[in-house]
């Protein structure tokens, strides 16, 4: 105990000389980290107020901090929403490049965590790392049985190291969420803690597996995609063992025009494959750049390093479906639509000023052929204004934004006329189609009723706590009058739905007792010549019918 407090404090006092070093004196300062004679001791330091500045020197203090600090910059860069653009360009250079870790390390390694020796695990192991990270590095070897395999060992005591980090990270989100304005609206802390748990999850290798088997079941039926096979008994949570992937890499134009590559059904298969990752199972490749993607023989794409995943629940995945569409049209009052079906506008937003730079956005991509259109860049920019208006962006979208982006990049060089549009719009009108299809009607309306059953069965004992309140004097109300008419216009549209519901319940009651009635005396249900309960069956079904209608409309269920 008292060794990992010494640690953490030594650690602490690094981190903060490598920002003082850098020039963030003023910046600790204000979060309470420095006292005023430390930021005193730089009163030379230039008051540069240019972010590209500000984001150089961040870089540069993240790349001497190590693996953590790289990672941090590495997603913040993804955060448009976030961080200014000036900055993000600096954060994107960072480089996860190490020195690789001795052989000896290796080997005292993979036998611990496998509890055999080397050679009685592999029949020749190289000594050489194919690739080294922050994290860990990648060796070839042979199997017994002849097969080559990719072994990826962890860095000695990165998880010691990371977990430092990590606490320390958490305290100063504390500090900044508690000192700062901006860390107050954005919920500094849960963002720390999200990286937190992204980071400790790609230190498991087992995870890392259990995602590559994942994606490889997802496609099976997908004979152009291939996923190496993981060798569970040569895995562990430091070391992981899969089949060598003999390929070119995506972005290596001239082999694959020299051995006669198809690139362009290449880069057709690549965004049909990731789509279908993240539109039809909600679970795909968090990192496809051109180091992750091999080409194999008879145009066979090959994913590979599955640490950064990114996932999307189904309702999200809608909401991304119904943003591409919404894009495509130039629907600037669809964009907040959906926007606020996703929970993202609070109400400080001024919605007639992001409307205004939302129709900016559409000026801007104005008569631009969808071909011509780069959805990365337009995510980019849509996450510009998320910023200018203080909008957090689901870190779920961020993450597909930055994977769109870093894949379009890839495909401009497979096939330069492709358009990332042109892949993603079918999938997105598929989600769509099934999510309105009759049987996923019927079944969001079952769970609508049953949710409101619950609610109305509640809502006696809700009154009574309310009434029992107020008596006490303990009832508060919190009122906000900003955007008012538009909250009185939902509850009027909310207590018209409520009272047709009321009227369809009753009016369907009077049905049933109709048709209960002329049973039990054996008469007939004609009036006037008119056979009533058929009448009245039919009346009903059809404001039913209206009653769906007017609430699938609204988007909400």
């Amino acid at each position: 105990m008292i060794k990992i407090s010494i640690r953490r404090t030594y650690r602490f006092q690094e981190i903060v000389n490598t920002f003082l070093k850098n020039g963030f004196s003023h910046v600790l300062f204000r979060l309470g980290i420095t006292e005023r004679r430390a930021a005193a001791t730089m009163k030379n330091e230039p008051m540069d107020m240019n972010l590209q500045h500000i984001g150089q020197k961040l870089n540069r203090t993240l790349q001497e901090l190590g693996p953590t600090f790289i990672k941090l910059g590495q997603i913040a860069s993804t955060r448009r929403d976030l961080v200014p653009a000036e900055i993000i360009r600096e954060l994107e250079k960072l480089q996860d490049h190490a020195e690789p870790f001795s052989f000896e390390e290796v080997q005292q390694i993979i036998e611990k965590e496998l509890g055999k020796p080397l050679n009685d695990l592999f029949e020749s192991f190289n000594d050489k790392p194919l690739a080294t990270a922050s994290i860990g590095q990648v060796h070839e070897a042979f199997l017994y049985t002849g097969e080559k395999v990719a072994v990826k060992v962890q860095r000695p005591d990165i998880r010691q190291t990371v977990d430092t980090d990590l606490s320390i990270l958490k305290e100063i989100a504390s500090l900044i969420e508690n000192n700062t304005d901006w860390g107050k609206l954005y919920g500094v802390r849960s963002i720390i803690n999200e990286f937190a748990d992204s980071l400790l999850s790609e230190l498991d290798y087992e995870n890392e597996g259990r995602n590559a088997e994942r994606i490889a079941r997802q496609a099976k039926k997908d004979s152009s995609v291939y996923i190496p096979e993981i060798h569970w008994d040569l895995t562990s949570k430091k070391v992981l063992t899969m089949e060598m992937i003999e390929g070119i890499k995506s972005n290596d134009i001239n082999t694959l025009d020299e051995r006669g590559y198809d690139r362009k059904l290449l880069a057709r298969r690549i965004v049909n494959s990731m789509f279908s990752q993240v539109l039809d199972h909600g679970f795909f490749h968090g990192d496809p750049h051109p180091g992750n993607i091999y080409i194999m023989p008879g145009n066979v794409i090959s994913f590979i390093d599955f640490g950064m995943i990114g996932v999307m629940d189904d309702d999200l995945k809608l909401q991304f479906a119904k943003l591409i569409m919404e894009l495509e049209r130039g629907s600037t009052k669809g964009i907040i639509k959906v926007m606020d079906s996703m929970g993202i506008l609070s109400d400080e937003t001024n919605i007639k000023s992001l409307q205004k730079d939302l129709g900016m956005l559409k000026t801007k991509y104005y008569d631009v052929p969808l071909q011509n259109m780069s959805l990365g860049e337009i995510f980019m920019d849509l996450f510009g204004v998320a910023y200018r208006h203080q909008i957090k962006i689901p870190n779920e979208i961020t993450v597909l934004g930055k994977t769109i982006l870093t894949l379009e990049g890839l495909i401009s060089k497979l096939d330069p006329a492709m358009s990332i549009m042109d892949g993603v719009e079918p999938f997105g009108k598929k989600l769509i189609k099934e999510y309105y299809s009759p049987s996923s009607l019927l079944k969001n309306a079952w769970e609508s009723v049953s949710e409101n059953a619950e609610i109305l069965a509640n809502i006696p004992r809700d009154f009574k706590d309310i009434s029992t309140a107020a008596k006490k004097g303990k009832l508060k109300l919190d009122i906000n009058l900003r955007q008012t008419s538009f909250i009185l216009r939902r509850m009027d549209i909310i207590s018209n739905r409520l009272a047709f519901s009321v009227i369809l319940l009753a009016f369907s009651i009077l049905m049933t007792g109709l048709i209960i009635g002329s049973a039990i005396a054996g008469e007939n249900n004609m009036l006037l010549n008119l056979p009533v309960i058929e009448i009245g069956a039919i009346v009903a079904f059809l404001m039913f019918v209206f009653l769906l209608f007017s609430i699938f409309r609204s988007g909400r269920m």
